[in-house]
């Protein structure tokens, strides 16, 4: 876990391709990653972009350490807490993708404002983005995908990248789907996947 875990303690290096044992061209946050299965998958599919994971949930972080103590990746990095946490540790215009698959949709209303898309956040995934950075965004809940939607139209700072409206229900290139969107899909509901790019 050592060698794999950013500590925040230590000040944000100025060019964080240093953080990777490998040689690294561009950097991708994947918030909340589960199990790991889409951030794995990635991060051996392109050895030459450097990965950071966040998940706060001892089960999937145990279940990523397993993984990498089977197959040692050099260009992952994870982090185990508060995601906003890391968000404010990184430097400005930073990032080149951040990607929020499946979060919890804190489906009642009286709960909406906990979820994770909001104003507060999306001025973190501004600030760490590079211009032309991509938030890619996908969830099976429609009250939650409305909600980004409308969040990042009135943010500001995001165009959605969309050329017609099929688009938002195909899959994003070399998806490797992940046991949420299978679950949801069995139970009849139908994922969503937008892409939004940083202005």
């Amino acid at each position: 876990m050592r060698e794999y875990r950013l500590d925040l303690t230590a000040e944000a290096p100025a060019d964080l391709r240093t953080l990777f044992k490998a040689e690294v061209s561009a950097l991708q946050l994947e918030i909340g990653f589960g199990g790991g299965e889409h951030l794995l998958h990635r991060a051996k599919e392109a050895p030459g972009i450097g990965f950071i994971g966040v998940e706060p949930f001892v089960n999937g972080m145990a279940k990523m350490m397993t993984a990498l103590g089977k197959t040692p990746l050099g260009n992952l990095r994870v982090y185990d807490d508060d995601a906003t946490r890391l968000l404010d540790w990184l430097p400005s215009a930073s990032l080149d993708g951040i990607d929020l698959l499946y979060p919890d949709p804190w489906p009642k209303k009286k709960h909406w404002k906990r979820r994770f898309v909001g104003a507060a956040n999306l001025g973190r995934f501004a600030r760490v983005l590079k211009p032309g950075g991509r938030f890619r965004f996908a969830s099976d809940i429609d009250s939650y995908v409305n909600w980004t939607l409308l969040a990042c139209r009135a943010h500001g700072a995001f165009a959605w990248e969309a050329g017609e409206a099929a688009d938002w229900h195909q899959p994003y290139e070399g998806w490797p789907g992940t046991r949420y969107e299978a679950k949801a899909i069995r139970e009849g509901r139908r994922p969503a996947y937008l892409t939004f790019i940083r202005k």
